[in-house]
This record gives structure tokens, sequence and C-alpha cells, in this order.
């Protein structure tokens, strides 16, 4: 199996050559998803420059890379196709404000409430949308489809298939290079083994003179500096009706895919980023970026798993990474534009087989079937829609199961007391889902004239709670029992205090109440 070699120290070496390596992969996905995104080439890497040097620079978690991610573009597409480009960056704008706001109001820490399970299916659906998005690389320039050993039409879709020289061609360079980055680390660890493949293997076609895919087939990366521009679009409410709902999903988006990448990156770092520090630098980046033709973005995982696996730790790493990108739009272009595309698709390639959680396969059948469940589902999610819809989605079903798990577990125990009372000991939460089970194991007619209900055991959690509190007071006090709820926790007094009319009875006795009595027995 392949495997990365990480290193565990941040070196300037290490940053410099792992940011160049992040560099020569991000053009070809920048132009990507800018396509994907309808627009032109430039604002796509644009986007990808400005957007990774901000984050690096001022991000809550170094060594992760930030750009153009195609989880944005395919948000993008409706609105450049009906509005135009200009609205796209007048939304990236606000798009950036709002998740500055959400960074200042500290909401970055609400990741922590993914699941490992929903983590898993997160990593291995990436895993699996790297790949397919590799494949399209196997078509002929500027024809959907992949390659094939001879030519011909599908009957429902127009494929074009290039013959079998070509295609053997570049499964053998893009297994050249995954063998080279494999294989090198156990020679020496000088250098990224992701850089050596990639300049191996151009050498190498170069060199032979090899007829195969170079990234100027896909498009043209020269330009100069992005300039300062205003968006062209009317200030007015009606443009803020149009462009508010993008900027809100995009936002969402941006920060649900940077917070699962940077928790990611801290677990093979073994450090721990800054949420709130990010969601911070990502909306400024974004709005710079607007303010600049870029397309906007957000952490990229298959980068900063090159990044990080290729010795990339610190600000720096990121740094030269966006830097190099600069550089390449406005000197290197004639070079970059030579580099086979076989070489980037075997870095991703590695990438895919490195991000892909191998071992969720041997636990599957061992962890609890709603986990394994969830898993398969974020993963297929992710791969059918988005990162961030499948994201949520498992977060909700992990609550539901949660809830409805817990639901089971309120229990009441019945017994006598010293005094001649029904004492009812409450055990497990008490919260809307578990209100029914609590209710139906009272019952008026079997308890004695004074009743106890302690909840030391218990926590209400919610208003259902409340109101199952308030069900169950009403009950007795409507059979002529008198009734005494102790031991409630101070959250519960709270709650009940904040409830006021919503609670119609209200019987808290001290919960000192059996220690006062125990002490005079």
């Amino acid at each position: 199996m392949f495997e990365f070699h990480p290193s565990k120290a941040a070196t300037i070496k290490n940053d410099v050559l792992s940011g160049l390596t992040v560099a020569l992969a991000l053009v070809p996905e920048a132009v990507a998803f800018a396509f994907v995104a309808g627009v032109e080439p430039l604002v796509g890497l644009y986007a990808a420059f400005m957007v990774g040097l901000i984050t690096a620079c001022i991000g809550g978690r170094p060594g992760m890379i930030s750009g153009a991610t195609g989880a944005l573009a395919v948000v993008m597409v409706s609105l450049v196709a009906d509005h135009g480009v200009e609205y796209l960056f007048a939304t990236v704008v606000l798009m950036g404000i709002l998740q500055m706001l959400a960074g200042a109001m500290k909401l970055g820490k609400f990741i922590r409430m993914v699941p490992h399970p929903v983590m898993l299916g997160f990593v291995n659906g990436l895993a699996i949308v790297i790949f397919l998005a590799q494949l399209g690389q196997f078509g002929e320039a500027g024809q959907p489809g992949w390659l094939h050993g001879t030519f011909m039409q599908d009957s429902i879709l127009d494929v074009a298939w290039l013959d079998s020289a070509h295609l053997y061609m570049l499964i053998g360079l893009v297994v050249l290079t995954m063998l080279i980055i494999h294989y090198l680390p156990r020679l020496t660890t000088t250098v990224p083994s992701s850089l050596v493949a990639i300049v191996g293997v151009s050498l190498l076609v170069w060199g032979f003179g090899l007829d195969t895919r170079v990234v100027g087939d896909v498009a043209s990366i020269k330009g100069g500096l992005p300039a300062f521009h205003i968006p062209s679009v009317p200030f007015n409410l009606e443009t803020l009706l149009i462009i508010l709902p993008y900027s809100f999903i995009l936002a969402a988006i941006g920060l649900i895919e940077s917070l699962l990448t940077l928790r990611l990156v801290d677990e093979i770092t073994e450090s721990r980023g800054r949420g709130n520090k990010e969601c911070i630098a990502q909306g400024i980046a974004n709005t710079t970026t607007g303010f600049f033709g870029g397309m906007g973005g957000c952490a990229m995982i298959g980068q900063s798993m090159i990044n990080v696996n290729s010795g990339g730790r610190g600000r720096l790493s990121g740094i030269t990474a966006a830097l190099s990108l600069l550089m390449f739009i406005l000197f290197a272009s004639p070079l970059i534009e030579s580099i086979p595309l076989a070489a980037l698709i075997g870095v991703m390639f590695i990438v895919v087989i490195g991000t892909f959680e191998w071992s969720s396969f041997r636990i599957i059948s061992k962890v609890p079937r709603s986990d394994a469940m969830i898993l398969i589902l974020v993963s297929a999610v992710t791969v059918a829609t988005d990162l961030a819809v499948a994201v949520v989605v498992g977060v909700i079903v992990s609550a539901l199961v949660f809830a409805w798990e817990h639901a089971k577990h309120v229990m009441v125990e019945k017994r006598e007391d010293h005094r001649g009372s029904t004492v009812y000991a409450v055990m497990g939460p008490l919260f809307f889902g578990s209100v029914t089970s609590f209710l139906e194991q009272f019952d008026p007619n079997e308890a004695r004239d004074d009743v106890v209900v302690d909840f030391a055991g218990s926590r209400v959690y919610d208003h259902s709670g409340l109101e199952a509190i308030d069900t169950l007071a009403e009950r007795y006090l409507n059979a002529g029992k008198t009734l005494h709820l102790v031991h409630l926790s101070e959250e519960c007094r709270v709650l009940l205090k904040k409830a006021g009319s919503l609670v119609e009875v209200n019987v808290i006795e001290d919960p000192r109440y059996f220690v006062a009595e125990d002490s005079l027995a």
C-alpha cells in the first residue's frame, strides 16, 4: 500500500519545497474550478493566490492550504449564468464579511460537534471526489468523457475516446509518478518526493519528446497582477436580495470545509489550530479577493495533504505556494504550461490513497450499526452533492440517533420511604426524546397521598422536559396527592425560572429534603 512519509519537524527548507510542490498542483485545480464556475481561468488563479496568501499569513492553522475549490464553484454556476461575473465578485465580498462575523461570534467552536463517523465519511467521500475529478483528465482536450483504446460515439453522450497509444502513455506516466512518490522517501527525504516526481516526469517527457497532454492544453495561465476593482453592480436592495442567499451558502460551505480540514491537519501534525481565527482569516481573504477579481475560496484538503505530507508545517509553506503561483502567472507560464498533466494526476492519486481512511473497512463491522450507516451516508452524500451538505446531514442524523438511543435510558424506580411516602427516583436525561417514556412510568392511582419525585439521578435539558414535569405535577395534584419535586439540578431551576408562566405548576422542595429528613431518623 502506498504511504505518506510526513516530516514531524518544521524547517524553512521543507516549507519552501513543499510550498513549491503545492503551487504546481494548484494550477490545474484552480483552472478546472474556474471552468466549473463559468469564469475565466485567471479568476480562479487569482483566488488561489490571494486566498492562499492571506490565510497562510494570518490564519489559525499553519501548514493548511487555501484556494479556489470545487465545493464553492458548483454553487457559483447559476449566479454567474444568471447575473454575470460582477455579481459573483460582490457575492464573494459579502461572503467574506459573513465569515468574519462568524469568527467574531466564536462559531468556529461548533466544529467540535462533528462526530468521528462524520469525519471518516467526510474524508472518504472527499477522496472519492478527488479521484473522480482526476478521471476527467483522461479525456480528449475540450471533450467530455475518458480515454479508451478505440474511437467510438456513445448513443446517449457524445464521448470522444483517444487512441491506445495516448491512453497507455498517460497511464504509464501516472504510474511512474506514483512509484517515485512512494519509493523515493525510502532513499532520501532531502526534498519532497512529489516535487521530484513532477520534475522527473517532466524532464522525461521533454527529453524524449513524448506526445502527452500538458497543462497548457487545459488553458493558458499567463496574466498580470490582480488589480483593485469595485464590483460593477447596482448598490441597492435588489442586488442585496440576489447575492445574500448565495453569500450565506458560500460562507457556510467555506467555513465547514475549512474547519474540517483544520481538524484533519491537527490530527496529522499532532497540534491544534485556532478555528475562530481561521474563520476571520477566511473572511478577510474572501472579501479582499472579491475586490481583486477572484472567485473566492476556502481550505483545500487535497493541497493541504500534499503540503503536510511533503514536510510543510509552518506559514512559510502556504506563503511560498501562493507567491510561487503568482510567479507562474507573471513570468513562468510557458514552463508551467509544458508540465505533463500525468505528473499532476499521479500526485493527486497519491493524495487520494493517503486521504481515504482504509481502516474504515476494518472497523465498519465492529462499530455500532448507526455509526457505520452514518459513515457510508456521509461518503455517499459528499460524492452526490457537496461536502457541506454531507456534513450537515451527518451531524443531523447523528443527533437524531443519539436522541433516539438516549430516549430509552430514562428509568423510574418506585419505593416507599420511612415516612410512608411513595418515592419515584428518576434516572437518565429528560428531554424531548424521553418525555413520553418518562410519563408512562407514573400512575397517580398507585401512589400514596404523599409523593416524592427525586431527580438526583436525572437532568432536565429542554422545554419538553419542563412541560413533562408540569404535566406530571398536574396529574398528581388533580388526583388529590401532595407532590414534592426534589434534587432538581441548578440548571433545571434556572430553566423553570425562565419559563415563568409557561409552567403553570411549580412545586419545588428544598434539594436537601432527604438529607434533612434522614438526619432526624
